[in-house]
This record gives C-alpha cells, sequence and structure tokens, in this order.
C-alpha cells in the first residue's frame, strides 16, 4: 500500500511511468482498481472510493494507492479517527467520543484500543520527522499535553499547518495528517 496526498497527480505519475515501487524501486504500472467502498466523513457525509491498483513490472509486486484521507481497512475517514485520537488525548472516554461522532460505542472504542503507547511514539517520530523537514521552531516551545497521543498529534497538526502554508497546499490538515502517518493513524491489526 502506497499512501497518496493527491490521487489525480499520483494517477499522472503512474500513468508516466515514474513511480517506484517500494520493494524494489522497479517502475510501477496501472493495474486496474482495488475493490470500491464507501467510506463515511464527519456527520453523515459519506465518500465511494476505488483506490487505484498498481503492480511492478520486475518484483511483480501489488500496490494500492490510498488517499490519504482514509486509514488503512476503516470505514471511516482520517477526519472522524483523528477527531476521536484527539478527544481521548484530551481525556474523553470512548462513550462520550462515540455520541460526539454519532458512530457506534463499540467502533470508537476499537479505535482507542488500536492506539497502544508504542504506536503512539511511532506517531510522535512521523511528528517530529516532518516538523524538523518543515519548520524546526515547531520543537522548540511545544504545548504540553498529559500523554504522547496529544504530543503526537499537536505536533503533526503543526506540521500540517506549517506545510500548508509555506507549500500553499489545499489539503485539509487530517489528510495531510493521513499522509504523514502513512494511513496509519491506528495501529496495525494483529493476527
Amino acid at each position: 500500500m502506497i499512501v497518496v496526498a493527491c490521487p489525480e497527480r499520483a494517477e499522472r505519475i503512474l500513468q508516466a511511468g515514474s513511480m517506484r515501487c517500494p520493494c524494489c524501486r522497479g517502475r510501477l504500472r496501472p493495474f486496474g482498481h482495488g475493490r470500491t467502498r464507501t467510506v463515511r466523513g464527519m456527520g453523515s457525509d459519506t465518500l465511494r472510493v476505488t483506490p487505484r491498483r498498481a503492480r511492478c513490472g520486475d518484483c511483480g509486486v501489488t500496490q494500492i494507492l490510498l488517499p490519504s484521507t482514509l486509514t488503512v481497512r476503516r470505514a471511516d475517514s482520517s477526519e472522524v479517527i483523528g477527531t476521536a485520537l484527539a478527544a481521548k488525548a484530551g481525556g474523553a472516554g470512548f462513550r462520550a467520543i462515540a455520541a460526539g461522532l454519532d458512530r457506534p460505542a463499540s467502533t470508537v472504542r476499537s479505535w482507542l484500543r488500536r492506539m497502544p503507547e508504542a504506536h503512539a511514539r511511532w506517531l510522535y517520530e512521523r511528528a517530529v520527522d516532518r516538523a524538523v523537514q518543515i519548520d524546526r521552531e515547531l520543537l522548540v516551545r511545544p504545548a504540553v499535553f498529559p500523554t504522547l497521543l496529544g504530543h503526537a498529534l499537536n505536533l503533526l497538526a503543526g506540521a500540517a499547518l506549517r506545510y500548508r502554508e509555506r507549500l500553499g497546499l489545499a489539503d485539509p490538515p487530517w489528510a495531510l495528517i493521513g499522509f504523514f502517518a502513512q494511513g496509519r493513524l491506528l495501529a496495525p491489526l494483529t493476527c
């Protein structure tokens, strides 16, 4: 899976033969599409997505080009899941978060369980990497949060806003945060 900030731009790069395989660095070529699915946004908004599939000409591995507005293997957008995580970092419980987002409590509880300390640390490391790339000043006097998740989300949000400002991007902040987190706002499921 390759997370792309702009599916249209990724399609142009893929069609031009300039996209590289993350496994072997061979050239990726268009290889149809993934399964169409409906993703829930904030409130009652929904989005139908058919992600692009690409195949490496050298190693034969296929990749899905996942828009950064989505989170891997979730039926809700990065914005919805990110909002739930931000509420958790602020001390809210899963029932209150579920009521605020109009989602089942069991769904929100499963998201929050996918945020162990190790994954919060991984998100924080991604945030520091992005902050160093765009503006080291983001690291000088960060806001104080009681949890590592709070620090990570705050720094990711700061980096997203700075990217928008400096690079003139129109992408929503949660889409950029999803891109920085490589589509993994939540820890991967373990078998």
